[in-house]
Protein backbone atom coordinates (compact mmCIF):
# COMPACT_ATOMS: atom_id res chain seq x y z
CA UNK A 1 0.00 0.00 0.00
CA UNK A 2 1.16 3.49 -0.87
CA UNK A 3 2.34 5.92 2.05
CA UNK A 4 -0.54 8.28 2.51
CA UNK A 5 0.64 12.08 2.67
CA UNK A 6 -0.58 14.85 4.83
CA UNK A 7 -2.49 16.22 2.13
CA UNK A 8 -4.56 13.04 1.43
CA UNK A 9 -5.61 12.68 5.61
CA UNK A 10 -7.16 16.20 5.05
CA UNK A 11 -8.74 15.27 1.67
CA UNK A 12 -10.54 12.44 3.60
CA UNK A 13 -11.40 14.13 6.63
CA UNK A 14 -13.28 17.01 4.51
CA UNK A 15 -15.03 13.90 2.24
CA UNK A 16 -16.02 13.09 5.50
CA UNK A 17 -17.37 16.17 7.44
CA UNK A 18 -14.61 16.28 10.10
CA UNK A 19 -12.73 19.03 11.62
CA UNK A 20 -9.28 18.70 11.65
CA UNK A 21 -8.85 21.21 14.90
CA UNK A 22 -11.60 18.38 16.67
CA UNK A 23 -9.05 15.74 16.44
CA UNK A 24 -5.33 14.92 17.85
CA UNK A 25 -2.87 16.19 15.26
CA UNK A 26 -1.13 12.54 15.03
CA UNK A 27 -2.84 10.44 12.10
CA UNK A 28 -2.46 6.66 12.50
CA UNK A 29 -2.40 5.28 8.83
CA UNK A 30 -3.08 1.59 9.25
CA UNK A 31 -2.35 -1.55 6.16
CA UNK A 32 -2.06 -4.84 6.70
CA UNK A 33 0.62 -6.58 6.98
CA UNK A 34 2.12 -9.93 4.66
CA UNK A 35 1.26 -11.93 7.80
CA UNK A 36 -2.29 -10.57 9.29
CA UNK A 37 -3.72 -13.73 9.36
CA UNK A 38 -6.80 -14.52 12.10
CA UNK A 39 -6.06 -17.65 13.19
CA UNK A 40 -2.44 -17.12 14.93
CA UNK A 41 -3.71 -15.09 18.04
CA UNK A 42 -6.21 -15.52 20.60
CA UNK A 43 -7.23 -12.92 22.80
CA UNK A 44 -8.09 -13.77 26.63
CA UNK A 45 -10.12 -11.02 28.80
CA UNK A 46 -8.82 -11.07 32.38
CA UNK A 47 -10.01 -9.46 35.70
CA UNK A 48 -7.30 -6.88 37.03
CA UNK A 49 -6.37 -9.54 39.70
CA UNK A 50 -5.46 -12.55 36.71
CA UNK A 51 -3.59 -9.62 35.43
CA UNK A 52 -1.56 -9.12 38.42
CA UNK A 53 -0.82 -12.47 38.77
CA UNK A 54 0.78 -13.04 35.12
CA UNK A 55 2.27 -9.81 35.81
CA UNK A 56 3.98 -11.19 39.02
CA UNK A 57 5.66 -13.74 36.77
CA UNK A 58 2.86 -16.68 38.11
CA UNK A 59 1.28 -18.72 35.23
CA UNK A 60 -2.34 -19.56 34.18
CA UNK A 61 -3.13 -22.95 33.41
CA UNK A 62 -5.69 -24.46 30.90
CA UNK A 63 -6.79 -27.94 32.60
CA UNK A 64 -9.54 -30.57 31.01
CA UNK A 65 -9.19 -33.66 29.46
CA UNK A 66 -10.03 -33.94 25.62
CA UNK A 67 -14.03 -34.62 26.44
CA UNK A 68 -14.19 -32.17 29.10
CA UNK A 69 -14.88 -28.14 28.50
CA UNK A 70 -12.12 -26.16 29.45
CA UNK A 71 -10.88 -24.04 32.08
CA UNK A 72 -8.29 -22.08 33.31
CA UNK A 73 -6.56 -22.09 36.80
CA UNK A 74 -4.68 -19.50 38.63
CA UNK A 75 -2.92 -20.87 41.89
CA UNK A 76 -6.44 -20.61 43.67
CA UNK A 77 -8.99 -20.13 41.62
CA UNK A 78 -11.10 -21.42 38.63
CA UNK A 79 -12.46 -20.13 35.61
CA UNK A 80 -15.18 -20.99 32.74
CA UNK A 81 -13.72 -20.48 29.57
CA UNK A 82 -15.81 -19.51 27.22
CA UNK A 83 -15.50 -18.04 23.39
CA UNK A 84 -17.53 -14.06 23.19
CA UNK A 85 -18.32 -12.66 19.12
CA UNK A 86 -17.73 -9.37 18.77
CA UNK A 87 -19.68 -7.22 16.45
CA UNK A 88 -16.10 -5.27 15.91
CA UNK A 89 -13.48 -6.38 14.25
CA UNK A 90 -10.76 -6.02 16.92
CA UNK A 91 -7.12 -5.31 15.07
CA UNK A 92 -3.42 -6.07 16.65
CA UNK A 93 -1.19 -2.98 15.85
CA UNK A 94 2.29 -3.88 17.12
CA UNK A 95 3.58 -0.36 19.13
CA UNK A 96 0.23 0.95 18.78
CA UNK A 97 -0.15 4.63 20.62
CA UNK A 98 -3.51 5.15 22.23
CA UNK A 99 -4.75 9.12 22.09
CA UNK A 100 -3.40 9.47 25.80
CA UNK A 101 0.77 8.36 24.78
CA UNK A 102 0.28 10.74 21.90
CA UNK A 103 -1.30 13.58 24.04
CA UNK A 104 2.21 13.30 26.26
CA UNK A 105 4.23 12.58 23.44
CA UNK A 106 3.79 16.56 22.02
CA UNK A 107 7.20 15.00 19.49
CA UNK A 108 5.42 12.54 17.34
CA UNK A 109 4.98 12.80 14.24
CA UNK A 110 2.19 14.18 11.92
CA UNK A 111 1.41 10.87 10.37
CA UNK A 112 2.03 7.41 11.98
CA UNK A 113 2.03 4.22 9.30
CA UNK A 114 1.47 1.20 11.55
CA UNK A 115 0.49 -2.46 10.29
CA UNK A 116 -1.75 -4.79 11.68
CA UNK A 117 -0.31 -7.81 12.23
CA UNK A 118 -3.81 -9.72 12.99
CA UNK A 119 -7.22 -9.39 13.51
CA UNK A 120 -9.66 -11.48 15.69
CA UNK A 121 -13.61 -11.29 15.39
CA UNK A 122 -13.96 -13.16 19.41
CA UNK A 123 -11.88 -13.24 22.34
CA UNK A 124 -12.23 -15.69 25.56
CA UNK A 125 -13.91 -14.41 28.55
CA UNK A 126 -13.13 -16.04 31.59
CA UNK A 127 -16.06 -16.66 34.20
CA UNK A 128 -15.29 -17.83 37.74
CA UNK A 129 -16.52 -21.22 38.48
CA UNK A 130 -16.34 -24.13 40.98
CA UNK A 131 -13.72 -26.35 40.82
CA UNK A 132 -14.48 -29.73 39.58
CA UNK A 133 -13.65 -32.24 42.17
CA UNK A 134 -16.34 -34.91 42.16
CA UNK A 135 -13.75 -36.46 39.58
CA UNK A 136 -11.13 -36.09 41.99
CA UNK A 137 -12.66 -39.22 44.56
CA UNK A 138 -13.55 -41.20 42.04
CA UNK A 139 -10.37 -41.60 41.01
CA UNK A 140 -9.00 -42.22 44.80
CA UNK A 141 -12.23 -44.30 45.15
CA UNK A 142 -11.15 -46.62 42.48
CA UNK A 143 -8.59 -47.94 43.99
CA UNK A 144 -8.95 -47.55 48.63
CA UNK A 145 -6.01 -48.25 50.83
CA UNK A 146 -7.32 -51.16 52.82
CA UNK A 147 -4.22 -51.35 55.32
CA UNK A 148 -0.07 -52.70 54.90
CA UNK A 149 -1.50 -56.31 55.08
CA UNK A 150 -4.15 -56.28 52.40
CA UNK A 151 -2.90 -58.85 49.31
CA UNK A 152 -5.00 -56.73 46.79
CA UNK A 153 -3.16 -54.10 47.27
CA UNK A 154 0.10 -55.57 46.08
CA UNK A 155 -1.64 -56.77 43.14
CA UNK A 156 -3.50 -53.48 42.45
CA UNK A 157 -3.50 -52.59 38.53
CA UNK A 158 -5.90 -49.80 39.07
CA UNK A 159 -3.42 -46.13 38.71
CA UNK A 160 -2.25 -44.20 41.67
CA UNK A 161 -1.84 -40.64 41.69
CA UNK A 162 0.71 -38.40 42.83
CA UNK A 163 -0.34 -34.30 43.40
CA UNK A 164 1.07 -33.97 39.70
CA UNK A 165 -1.44 -36.09 38.46
CA UNK A 166 -3.95 -35.02 40.03
CA UNK A 167 -3.23 -31.19 38.93
CA UNK A 168 -3.23 -32.60 35.26
CA UNK A 169 -6.34 -34.49 35.78
CA UNK A 170 -8.63 -32.44 37.72
CA UNK A 171 -10.22 -29.22 36.42
CA UNK A 172 -9.73 -26.89 39.83
CA UNK A 173 -6.58 -24.88 40.64
CA UNK A 174 -3.52 -26.65 43.17
CA UNK A 175 -4.80 -25.13 46.26
CA UNK A 176 -8.67 -25.76 45.79
CA UNK A 177 -7.23 -29.84 44.88
CA UNK A 178 -5.40 -29.83 48.00
CA UNK A 179 -7.62 -28.34 50.55
CA UNK A 180 -10.45 -30.69 48.73
CA UNK A 181 -7.98 -33.67 49.28
CA UNK A 182 -7.88 -32.58 53.09
CA UNK A 183 -12.03 -32.68 52.87
CA UNK A 184 -11.81 -35.93 51.76
CA UNK A 185 -9.72 -36.70 54.16
CA UNK A 186 -7.23 -38.76 51.79
CA UNK A 187 -3.32 -39.30 52.58
CA UNK A 188 -0.03 -39.63 51.17
CA UNK A 189 1.03 -43.41 51.06
CA UNK A 190 4.52 -43.78 49.53
CA UNK A 191 4.11 -40.73 47.56
CA UNK A 192 0.22 -41.24 46.40
CA UNK A 193 -2.57 -40.11 47.51
CA UNK A 194 -5.25 -42.57 48.78
CA UNK A 195 -8.33 -42.94 50.41
CA UNK A 196 -9.08 -45.54 53.30
CA UNK A 197 -11.39 -48.05 52.58
CA UNK A 198 -14.06 -47.65 54.69
CA UNK A 199 -14.00 -50.50 56.65
CA UNK A 200 -10.57 -49.90 57.16
CA UNK A 201 -11.21 -46.57 58.41
CA UNK A 202 -13.90 -47.91 61.03
CA UNK A 203 -11.32 -50.11 62.26
CA UNK A 204 -8.84 -47.60 62.84
CA UNK A 205 -11.36 -45.53 64.55
CA UNK A 206 -12.37 -48.03 66.83
CA UNK A 207 -9.03 -48.68 67.93
CA UNK A 208 -8.54 -45.08 69.38
CA UNK A 209 -11.87 -44.81 70.65
CA UNK A 210 -11.68 -48.13 72.56
CA UNK A 211 -7.75 -46.55 73.79
CA UNK A 212 -9.62 -43.08 74.89
CA UNK A 213 -12.11 -45.22 76.96
CA UNK A 214 -9.41 -47.41 78.55
CA UNK A 215 -7.27 -44.72 79.34
CA UNK A 216 -10.53 -42.25 80.50
CA UNK A 217 -8.95 -39.40 78.45
CA UNK A 218 -10.84 -36.08 77.94
CA UNK A 219 -11.91 -36.29 74.43
CA UNK A 220 -10.43 -32.29 74.08
CA UNK A 221 -6.83 -33.81 75.17
CA UNK A 222 -5.89 -37.14 73.48
CA UNK A 223 -1.98 -37.26 73.52
CA UNK A 224 -0.22 -38.57 70.27
CA UNK A 225 2.55 -40.01 71.66
CA UNK A 226 0.70 -42.13 73.89
CA UNK A 227 -1.53 -43.21 70.82
CA UNK A 228 1.22 -44.37 68.69
CA UNK A 229 2.87 -46.39 71.71
CA UNK A 230 0.13 -47.97 72.75
CA UNK A 231 -1.50 -48.68 69.20
CA UNK A 232 2.14 -49.05 66.74
CA UNK A 233 2.43 -52.82 67.18
CA UNK A 234 -1.40 -53.30 65.51
CA UNK A 235 -1.49 -50.23 62.51
CA UNK A 236 0.96 -48.64 60.90
CA UNK A 237 1.97 -45.69 63.32
CA UNK A 238 1.21 -42.65 60.25
CA UNK A 239 -1.89 -44.54 59.92
CA UNK A 240 -3.05 -43.68 63.40
CA UNK A 241 -2.08 -40.31 63.49
CA UNK A 242 -3.54 -40.12 60.25
CA UNK A 243 -7.22 -40.96 62.19
CA UNK A 244 -6.19 -38.80 64.78
CA UNK A 245 -6.28 -35.69 61.93
CA UNK A 246 -9.28 -36.83 60.35
CA UNK A 247 -11.33 -37.40 63.57
CA UNK A 248 -9.43 -34.29 65.58
CA UNK A 249 -8.47 -30.98 65.84
CA UNK A 250 -4.38 -30.76 66.22
CA UNK A 251 -2.71 -28.41 69.07
CA UNK A 252 0.16 -28.46 71.12
CA UNK A 253 0.29 -28.02 74.57
CA UNK A 254 3.33 -27.68 76.60
CA UNK A 255 5.78 -28.77 74.00
CA UNK A 256 3.14 -32.40 73.33
CA UNK A 257 1.12 -33.34 70.59
CA UNK A 258 -3.03 -33.30 71.76
CA UNK A 259 -5.81 -34.02 69.81
CA UNK A 260 -9.66 -32.37 70.12
CA UNK A 261 -11.96 -34.85 69.24
CA UNK A 262 -14.90 -34.27 66.96
CA UNK A 263 -17.74 -35.43 68.60
CA UNK A 264 -19.93 -34.57 65.41
CA UNK A 265 -17.37 -36.36 62.90
CA UNK A 266 -17.46 -39.38 64.69
CA UNK A 267 -20.80 -39.84 65.58
CA UNK A 268 -21.75 -39.32 61.91
CA UNK A 269 -19.13 -41.98 60.77
CA UNK A 270 -20.68 -44.88 63.37
CA UNK A 271 -23.99 -43.75 61.53
CA UNK A 272 -22.71 -43.95 58.29
CA UNK A 273 -21.13 -47.40 59.38
CA UNK A 274 -24.96 -48.78 60.72
CA UNK A 275 -27.23 -47.42 58.04
CA UNK A 276 -24.71 -48.93 54.96
CA UNK A 277 -25.92 -52.89 55.71
CA UNK A 278 -29.81 -51.70 54.90
CA UNK A 279 -31.99 -49.81 52.46
CA UNK A 280 -34.07 -48.49 55.34
CA UNK A 281 -34.03 -48.65 58.89
CA UNK A 282 -36.54 -47.66 61.28
CA UNK A 283 -36.04 -44.19 62.82
CA UNK A 284 -36.39 -44.81 66.13
CA UNK A 285 -34.80 -48.06 66.40
CA UNK A 286 -31.71 -46.86 64.36
CA UNK A 287 -31.63 -43.92 66.75
CA UNK A 288 -31.26 -46.30 69.58
CA UNK A 289 -28.07 -48.40 68.28
CA UNK A 290 -26.57 -45.38 67.48
CA UNK A 291 -26.88 -43.70 70.59
CA UNK A 292 -25.39 -46.84 71.85
CA UNK A 293 -22.82 -47.58 69.69
CA UNK A 294 -21.26 -44.32 69.82
CA UNK A 295 -18.35 -43.59 72.55
CA UNK A 296 -18.98 -42.89 76.23
CA UNK A 297 -19.93 -39.31 76.70
CA UNK A 298 -20.97 -38.66 72.99
CA UNK A 299 -24.15 -37.48 71.85
CA UNK A 300 -26.00 -38.36 69.03
CA UNK A 301 -27.87 -35.95 66.80
CA UNK A 302 -29.76 -36.06 63.94
CA UNK A 303 -28.48 -32.71 62.92
CA UNK A 304 -25.16 -34.29 62.39
CA UNK A 305 -26.30 -36.34 59.80
CA UNK A 306 -26.51 -33.59 56.96
CA UNK A 307 -25.71 -34.87 53.51
CA UNK A 308 -25.13 -38.43 54.66
CA UNK A 309 -28.73 -39.60 55.48
CA UNK A 310 -32.25 -38.65 54.67
CA UNK A 311 -34.82 -39.19 57.07
CA UNK A 312 -38.93 -40.11 55.58
CA UNK A 313 -41.58 -38.51 58.00
CA UNK A 314 -44.30 -39.69 55.33
CA UNK A 315 -43.60 -43.44 56.01
CA UNK A 316 -44.96 -45.04 58.96
CA UNK A 317 -43.18 -45.84 60.99
CA UNK A 318 -40.54 -43.19 59.95
CA UNK A 319 -37.70 -44.07 58.49
CA UNK A 320 -33.81 -43.14 57.68
CA UNK A 321 -31.67 -44.25 54.56
CA UNK A 322 -28.39 -43.40 53.31
CA UNK A 323 -28.13 -40.81 51.19
CA UNK A 324 -24.54 -39.22 50.48
CA UNK A 325 -24.16 -35.73 49.06
CA UNK A 326 -20.65 -36.39 47.17
CA UNK A 327 -23.15 -39.62 45.22
CA UNK A 328 -25.06 -37.23 43.66
CA UNK A 329 -23.98 -35.38 39.99
CA UNK A 330 -22.05 -32.23 40.10
CA UNK A 331 -24.20 -30.51 37.07
CA UNK A 332 -26.57 -27.93 38.79
CA UNK A 333 -29.44 -29.41 36.78
CA UNK A 334 -28.89 -33.23 37.35
CA UNK A 335 -28.51 -32.51 41.00
CA UNK A 336 -32.06 -31.17 41.19
CA UNK A 337 -33.39 -34.05 38.55
CA UNK A 338 -31.82 -37.18 40.82
CA UNK A 339 -33.06 -35.10 44.07
CA UNK A 340 -36.67 -35.17 42.60
CA UNK A 341 -36.54 -38.88 41.33
CA UNK A 342 -35.48 -39.50 44.78
CA UNK A 343 -38.69 -37.21 46.59
CA UNK A 344 -40.62 -35.70 44.47
CA UNK A 345 -41.48 -32.68 47.13
CA UNK A 346 -39.44 -31.23 48.95
CA UNK A 347 -39.03 -29.05 52.24
CA UNK A 348 -36.31 -26.48 51.93
CA UNK A 349 -34.63 -27.64 55.32
CA UNK A 350 -34.43 -31.20 53.59
CA UNK A 351 -32.85 -30.25 50.27
CA UNK A 352 -30.58 -27.12 51.59
CA UNK A 353 -27.77 -29.82 52.53
CA UNK A 354 -27.68 -31.45 49.39
CA UNK A 355 -27.35 -28.65 47.39
CA UNK A 356 -25.62 -26.22 49.57
CA UNK A 357 -22.07 -27.32 47.52
CA UNK A 358 -23.67 -26.04 44.07
CA UNK A 359 -23.92 -22.47 45.57
CA UNK A 360 -21.74 -19.95 43.83
CA UNK A 361 -19.97 -17.15 45.26
CA UNK A 362 -22.66 -14.91 47.28
CA UNK A 363 -25.12 -16.98 45.59
CA UNK A 364 -28.05 -18.45 48.30
CA UNK A 365 -29.75 -21.91 48.25
CA UNK A 366 -32.97 -19.74 48.49
CA UNK A 367 -31.87 -18.49 44.52
CA UNK A 368 -30.75 -22.16 43.00
CA UNK A 369 -34.31 -22.93 44.44
CA UNK A 370 -35.63 -20.01 42.63
CA UNK A 371 -34.03 -21.35 39.57
CA UNK A 372 -34.65 -24.81 39.40
CA UNK A 373 -37.63 -25.40 41.86
CA UNK A 374 -41.07 -24.54 41.99
CA UNK A 375 -42.33 -23.66 45.41
CA UNK A 376 -46.29 -24.92 46.63
CA UNK A 377 -48.08 -25.18 50.07
CA UNK A 378 -48.18 -28.28 51.02
CA UNK A 379 -50.03 -28.91 54.97
CA UNK A 380 -49.03 -25.23 55.69
CA UNK A 381 -45.38 -26.20 54.54
CA UNK A 382 -43.35 -24.54 51.83
CA UNK A 383 -42.39 -27.35 49.68
CA UNK A 384 -40.32 -27.47 46.36
CA UNK A 385 -40.79 -29.95 42.92
CA UNK A 386 -39.23 -30.15 39.98
CA UNK A 387 -39.70 -27.46 37.21
CA UNK A 388 -40.03 -29.89 34.85
CA UNK A 389 -41.32 -33.43 34.18
CA UNK A 390 -38.58 -36.13 35.56
CA UNK A 391 -38.50 -39.36 33.85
Amino acid sequence: AAMRSRAEVDATLQTAKLNPAELLPAVHCLSFGPQAGGGECCLLQLEPGLCAELEAGRSLIIRGEKDEHAVLCSKDKTYDMKIADTSNMLLFVPGCKTPEELKADQTSCNIIHSQIAGFSKNYWELRRCRPKLKKLRKLLMEDPYEGPDCQKDQASTFSKYTTEDLLNLIQASEEEILHQLQVIDACKIEGYWRILDFDYEMKLLNHVTQLIDSESWPLSKVPLCACLEELGSLEPREMIEHILLSYGRKYIDDGEVFFEMHEDKICRAIAQMLLQNAVKFNLSEFEEVWRQSVPEGMTTRLDQLQGLALVDKSSRPETIFLLKVEDLPEDNQERFNSLFRIREKWTEVDITPYIQDLCAEKQTVGALLTKYARSSMLNGVKVYNSRRPIS
